[in-house]
């Protein structure tokens, strides 16, 4: 992940019947810090008054907490905090939701989705997208004292999580002998490479660099591929809210509120600047 863009969520309150229904709707945002003008991009928000959020939980330095009523803090909760100052609402509910749903179109009744979802064109068929708000290239996560390089990567056996962009470099880009092993969930992606069930996990530079702070040195990034995707927040086809909510994200790269927000959930988190991180050629 070479450049950090950043951007914000969206609230407003709903319910999706098969998903987790809690959420934090703290007035005060949480822990986080507003700024900028209040209510200066209109938002017309599901449920009045809030800001309804739907993403996929766990994802520590991106939603601070292990379920949607507990969650404080985080890059991507902190954007969403602001995002809705600055459409004039006064709180966030967040909504925990299945990934592959929600990218299918399947989820209901929200306002935004930020769940480090990289923009393509085949999920465009079934969502819209925001304009980027985060851009990340591709880590290679393994156990510590493995040794890598692209040889060894086609002779890898590589843990990917199921519906993510990950799937399809790793098949055609990386194109390793041995069929991926595809998991449901990031947690039983991880889980599979400490156990030695697979030799490494390839997904988002920032989201493997975070798994790799978390496991007391257990496991490091030691390479990742350059992609050019970028992060951007969800909507339901024809959302309302689109072009302001866009305004909002622009307005916060702008003035510098998202650089902040990286350097504060982020860039503490990985311990490790994802510029210095080599890249391989798949």
């Amino acid at each position: 992940m070479r450049n950090l863009l950043f951007a914000c969520l969206l609230f407003a309150g709903s319910t999706n019947a098969g998903f987790s229904q809690a959420a934090n709707t703290a007035g005060n945002f949480g822990d986080c810090k507003v700024g900028g003008r209040q209510g200066a991009y209109p938002i017309k928000p599901a449920v009045p008054g809030q800001l309804t959020v739907e993403t996929g939980l766990p994802a520590p330095g991106w939603w601070n907490g292990e379920s949607p009523d507990s969650i404080r803090d985080g890059f991507e909760y902190c954007l969403a905090a602001n995002i809705a100052y600055r459409g004039g609402l006064d709180q966030v509910a967040v909504v925990n939701v299945s990934f592959a749903q929600l990218l299918g179109g399947q989820t209901r009744g929200f306002d935004m989705a930020l769940t480090q979802a990289s923009i393509t064109e085949e999920r465009k068929k079934s969502v819209d997208f925001s304009i980027p708000y985060f851009a990340s290239d591709i880590g290679i996560l393994v156990r510590k004292g493995t040794h890598v390089d692209s040889k060894a990567m086609r002779n890898f056996r590589i843990g990917v999580q199921q519906a993510t962009t990950a799937v399809d470099f790793a098949a055609q880009r990386i194109k390793p002998a041995q069929a991926l092993r595809v998991f449901p969930g990031l947690s039983a992606t991880y889980a599979a490479l400490a156990s030695g069930q697979v030799d490494a996990v390839v997904y988002d530079t920032a989201q493997v660099l975070n798994q790799a702070a978390l496991s007391a040195g257990t496991m490091v990034v030691v390479a990742q591929y350059s992609t050019g995707e970028s992060y951007g927040a969800i909507f339901a086809k024809g959302s309302p809210n689109e072009a302001a909510i866009n305004s909002i994200i622009q307005s916060l790269k702008n003035d510098g509120t998202l650089q902040a927000l990286s350097a504060e959930y982020l860039a503490k988190s990985w311990g490790v600047d994802p510029a210095k991180i080599p890249y391989l050629t798949p």
